[in-house]
């Protein structure tokens, strides 16, 4: 289908952005990688008057540590994880989430910011992102900022806790201890599609012990799913195969499915069980200086 009748909006800063979406209103939409946003609008699930493109912000457009966190500006792109050395030595987990992304075209383009403000339950990020307790940097009109924990920013579906006018403009990852691990695995019917379902998971060890871990879910709920039991559960384990099955059956329980052409309840929950279990090993592995 085509698109609705819409004005083009392309700013050069991130102030006159903000202040696009100030003088224009509800009829505005931030437009990133627009990988998200026009296939909505083809099919009329979304018709704004304006699309404001940000795509030309180079200043949200950067990958480096600073203050003991990984930052990442809001249009780096999926490629631009999945290429980027310091990604692939300290956060694999964010390699395996950038490469299960669509297509290397459709990734060329894909911004992270758009992945996470688009708020849908079925992108990859978000799960991610709440493993990784990432906080999200937001800016709004007269130079206000502030920062949003992740669990406190989905909402529902394609609902965040972006205020009218603001704009997410970078994401805050605390930089892993010595003894780190994470892994995301996804079930797609095939390569590129929505995950049937999908699994997140970071570890922390001192002294051989887990000493904290993160757990989240993809497309198994109204949002991206903490599975708090089950990440709790490996605290202060070895995370043996028999904490493992365990975590894995309450990440199961924890995951809010809905039986669809992707499959019944049941098979889905039994997915998040197998792609849990196979995420903590791997995360583990990679802890303990494993590829």
């Amino acid at each position: 289908m085509i698109p609705g009748a819409f004005d083009y909006h392309s700013p050069k800063t991130l102030d006159e952005a903000i202040n696009l979406l100030n003088d224009l209103g509800e009829d505005a939409k931030i437009l990133a990688g627009g990988h998200s946003l026009l296939p909505m609008m083809k099919w009329r699930l979304a018709e704004p008057a304006h699309l404001v493109d940000i795509s030309r912000l180079s200043d949200l457009d950067y990958i480096k540590e600073e203050n003991g966190f990984l930052c990442l500006g809001a249009m780096v792109t999926e490629s631009g994880l999945e290429n980027s050395e310091l990604i692939a030595e300290k956060y694999p987990i964010l390699k395996d989430t950038s490469e299960v992304i669509a297509d290397p075209l459709v990734r060329n383009l894909a911004s992270i910011g758009g992945n996470i403000a688009h708020g849908d339950p079925a992108n990859d990020h978000p799960a991610t992102m709440l493993a990784l307790n990432a906080i999200v940097v937001v800016c709004g009109p007269n130079g206000s900022k502030r920062e949003i924990n992740i669990d406190e920013f989905f909402l529902g579906p394609l609902w965040t806790a972006l205020g009218e006018n603001e704009i997410l403009t970078e994401i805050k990852i605390p930089m892993p201890k010595q003894q780190s691990g994470g892994c995301y695995i996804k079930l797609e019917r095939k390569v590129g599609d929505y995950a049937i379902a999908a699994s997140a998971v970071t570890l922390d060890f001192e002294n051989g012990k887990c000493s904290s871990s993160g757990i989240a879910l993809t497309n198994v709920g109204p949002t991206p799913v903490r599975a708090k039991d089950a990440q709790d559960v490996l605290i202060g384990t070895d995370v043996s195969n028999e904490v493992i099955e365990q975590a894995s059956n309450l990440a199961a329980e924890a995951s809010q499915p809905v039986g669809d052409h992707r499959g019944s309840e049941e098979y889905k929950r039994g997915v998040v069980k197998t792609l849990t279990g196979r995420a903590i090993l791997k995360a583990k592995n990679r802890a303990m200086g494993g590829n």
